[in-house]
């Protein structure tokens, strides 16, 4: 459909004929499909359009509209598609197409109108490959299973169809299936470059980052600038290292001359990539037209204690991915265990099972995480370092695991391993909670040192949670013989809280001290330490206590004072 029209090959300026050999040729319509430069054919198209002058026939008009309608619709201007495509059914043109309807009902598709659409493609009586692959990705959306297979039995081996059938395998989830038939379609159309594009998103859903980068980079020789494969290669980046590397690919498209804040999902990917930033300017806003958005903004509210926000934005969404039962079950988790609800821990642990058991999830990362995660709150530790410790190598840097597995682990008694894990935490906010610190305190005591232990006290402000913390740190190092920091821990907590039950583990404490120091098994100076507490005891035993240990310092040739 050449739409170019001749044009005048002379131009009259101040009286003189001016040479066609010194003006730039326009380019024709042809040219800018050739290049699959919408954007300029569409102005061209509307430029003519506007001034088509006297010549201007119906069927030229008609024309350049179907034109219009295409450029705008492979633009992403949907809108203006659906007004042309409805200008041309009015028939204030002339005669409409036949296939009319059915682009539209594309249009409508997109614009994620899937009545209006199921009933534009209805418009045609007859029968096409086409009518039948919008309406079996209709039936999809719409959730008409039914219908859907129906239009599924009908679909043929030709290309365009197996691509539609690819196309609902990935909208579903059946990365694998979706796989296998674009790798048979490249394998027989070598010259299909954006093939490549479609394999590499695939590997990208199953978690073969490396794989993925790899076939993109066959599609970006050719196509530097895509801003599909530049997303796409982002996306891994941030998988593999972490955000401030994808955001280095997304700056190529911004030299390219992209508006990156014109593409809706590049605003989103961008709020991923620099860990929530921004997350409530953005992705409010696109909830209903990328599915990722929702999800995304669930994570940003339980990164920031917000987990009835995060609730409430799940309660009526009915899971159909591993990332959205994931999602649903660690919501069900936080909520059960701030608020103390046994039904929803129930449903985290169901969600998270459906994801590990399942027959795609169960061998990928995120699965053995959900097993981890439902053994965690069956307190069934074993089973959860189990499946943790068979992914540790690809979640070196990532705080959440380490924090559940040191944990873990602590809870097995591992406390050395507990202790290596608990320590690569980088995250101020988890190393500053109670929970974290009171772990790691355990596990020094128990890998003996307890000075270590004493120190994270001495860090903290008072409050109830120190308290706590120094019964922790008096009974553990206590049990372990570490006796100095148990006298210590002991005697802080007698002069808080003047309960007989510190005064007695104090004082056994001061005497595991002297006991261990004649055997030789400690250091004389801690004889001074516990001196130093017994002046702070009013306890008539004292006395007695520091006769004693005098006695045997002053035979022993120990200088103590």
């Amino acid at each position: 459909m050449m739409m170019s029209r001749g044009t005048r090959k002379q131009s009259v300026v101040g009286g003189r004929r001016s040479s066609t050999k010194s003006q730039p040729k326009v380019p024709s319509l042809q040219d800018f499909l050739g290049k699959r430069d919408f954007t300029g054919a569409l102005a061209l198209l509307e430029f003519k359009r506007r001034n088509g002058g006297d010549d201007d026939e119906t069927e030229d008009e008609v024309q350049t509209l179907m034109w219009i309608g295409y450029c705008a619709f492979h633009l992403g201007k949907y809108e203006r598609a659906q007004e042309v495509y409805t200008e041309l059914m009015t028939g204030s043109h002339g005669k409409c197409p036949p296939e009319v309807p059915l682009y539209l009902a594309c249009v409508y598709y997109y614009m994620q109108m899937y009545s209006e659409a199921q009933d534009a493609a209805a418009e045609i009586s007859k029968d096409s490959a086409l009518k039948n692959r919008v309406l079996f990705h209709v039936c999809h959306k719409l959730g008409d299973e039914h219908k859907l297979m129906q239009h599924h039995q009908k679909l043929s081996d030709t290309n365009e169809d197996q691509l539609s059938l690819a196309a609902i395998h990935y909208l579903r989830g059946h990365f694998q299936e979706a796989t296998d038939i674009y790798k048979r379609l490249l394998l027989e159309n070598r010259e299909d470059l954006a093939l490549n594009v479609y394999v590499a998103m695939c590997y990208y859903k199953l978690d073969y980052y490396d794989v993925s980068l790899e076939i993109l980079a066959v599609y970006l020789q050719t196509y530097p600038d895509s801003a599909v494969a530049i997303n796409l290669k982002a996306c891994n980046h941030f998988r593999l290292y972490n955000g401030k590397a994808a955001e280095a690919e997304l700056k190529v498209l911004a030299e390219h001359g992209h508006v990156l804040q014109a593409n809706d999902l590049i605003r989103h990917n961008m709020v991923v990539f620099s860990n929530g930033d921004q997350a409530l300017q953005v992705l409010p806003s696109l909830l209903d037209f990328i599915p990722e958005a929702r999800l995304n903004l669930v994570i940003y509210y339980l990164r920031n204690d917000g987990v009835e926000e995060a609730d409430n934005l799940l309660k009526d969404l009915e899971p159909s991915t591993p990332q959205e039962y994931i999602l649903k079950g660690v919501v069900n988790a936080c909520m059960g265990q701030s608020m103390g609800m046994k039904e929803n821990l129930k449903n985290a642990q169901k969600f998270f099972q459906l994801v590990g058991a399942s027959a795609s999830e169960c061998d990928t990362i995120p699965g053995r995480q959900c097993m981890a995660s439902c053994f965690f709150l069956l307190k069934q530790f074993e089973d959860v370092n189990i499946y943790l410790n068979s992914i540790k190598q690809y979640m070196y840097a990532d705080d959440d695991f380490n924090w559940n597995y040191g944990i873990s682990l602590a809870a097995t008694g591992n406390y050395k391993r507990a202790e290596e894990a608990l320590l690569l935490v980088q995250n101020e906010a988890y190393k500053a909670e109670y929970c974290y610190i009171s772990w790691l305190a355990r596990c020094y005591i128990m890998n003996n040192n307890p000075r270590n232990a004493w120190e994270l006290y001495l860090k903290m402000d008072t409050s109830n949670e120190s308290f706590n913390l120094l019964q922790l740190i008096a009974n553990d190092c206590y049990r372990m013989g570490s006796f100095l920091y148990a006298a210590k821990a002991f005697d802080v907590l007698e002069r808080l809280d003047p309960d007989p039950e510190y005064w007695e583990g104090k004082r056994g404490a001061f005497a595991g001290v002297f006991q261990a120091v004649v055997a030789g098994k400690a250091a004389k100076e801690d004889l001074r330490d516990v001196l130093a507490m017994v002046k702070h005891t009013g306890n008539p035993q004292v006395e007695y206590m520091t006769r004693v240990i005098r006695k045997w310092a002053k035979e022993a040739n120990v200088k103590i004072s």
